[in-house]
């Protein structure tokens, strides 16, 4: 979250109002630009749904539109995370909103893609259950530490996003079969991250439960020399 800006005066005196000047400090500070940005893409969703479903999901020009909503929603995926990173832009509802935005419209098209029958449902599947148990499994191990995005992870979003886009789009020909591969090695990608992810929060977990069991044996040996 940004920082309080200084008073006027420049006197570092709080504002008047006290802790209600400082709340509304606070809460301004989530209207910035990296949060609107995830905020357009929630609103991109349902958008985007609508959009893919008209005239019964297979309309090219609709298709065309959707394909445009679900771009804008992964080009603001990449830049609102940049933003809040460079200018200290960083909120809790950033870190909330942001993984659920991006999951909820990669979400959306696949679960579209599928029901349309234009992609089989265990594509959807995997791909979906390993974004759910990443995200899940962060949180488990989250008080031992944060497991970074990896280059495979995030090439792994790459390819996820054109596969996902190419097939939103009603592509005839040399296209249609080139996306099959695209979404081959997007599929790859997530079963391989998806198993590296995995060990790294159990490497994680272990030097974490490692280093409480001998903080609390350190603990217990300095209550045992205070008790002589």
């Amino acid at each position: 979250m940004t920082g309080v800006p200084a008073s006027a005066g420049g006197t570092g005196r709080p504002a008047p109002g006290g802790k209600l000047g400082a709340a509304a400090v606070n809460q301004a500070s989530l209207w910035n630009i990296a949060n609107i940005l995830t905020m357009v893409r929630l609103v991109l969703v349902p958008g985007f749904v609508m959009l893919m479903l008209q005239d019964g999901g297979y309309d090219p020009a609709w298709r065309a539109w959707a394909w445009a909503a679900f771009a804008v929603a992964m080009i603001t995926d990449i830049f609102d995370g940049h933003l809040a990173r460079t200018y200290n832009l960083v909120t809790d509802f950033g870190k909330i909103a942001d993984p659920i935005a991006d999951k909820a419209i990669m979400a959306a098209g696949l679960i579209c893609l599928s029901a349309l029958g234009d992609l089989p449902w265990w594509v959807t599947g995997v791909i979906l259950f390993r974004e759910l148990g990443i995200t899940l499994m962060r949180f488990w191990v989250i008080r031992h530490g944060i497991i970074p995005a990896s280059r495979g992870g995030k090439m792994k979003t790459l390819a996820q996003g054109t596969a996902v886009g190419m097939y939103v789009l009603a592509l005839t020909g040399p296209l249609a079969t080139l996306r099959f591969w695209v979404m081959a090695v997007a599929v790859l990608l997530t079963v391989v991250t998806g198993l590296d992810y995995v060990r790294q929060a159990i490497v994680l977990r272990r030097r974490g439960l490692a280093a409480e069991g001998a903080a609390a044996g350190d603990a217990a040996a300095e209550e045992a020399r205070d008790a002589r």
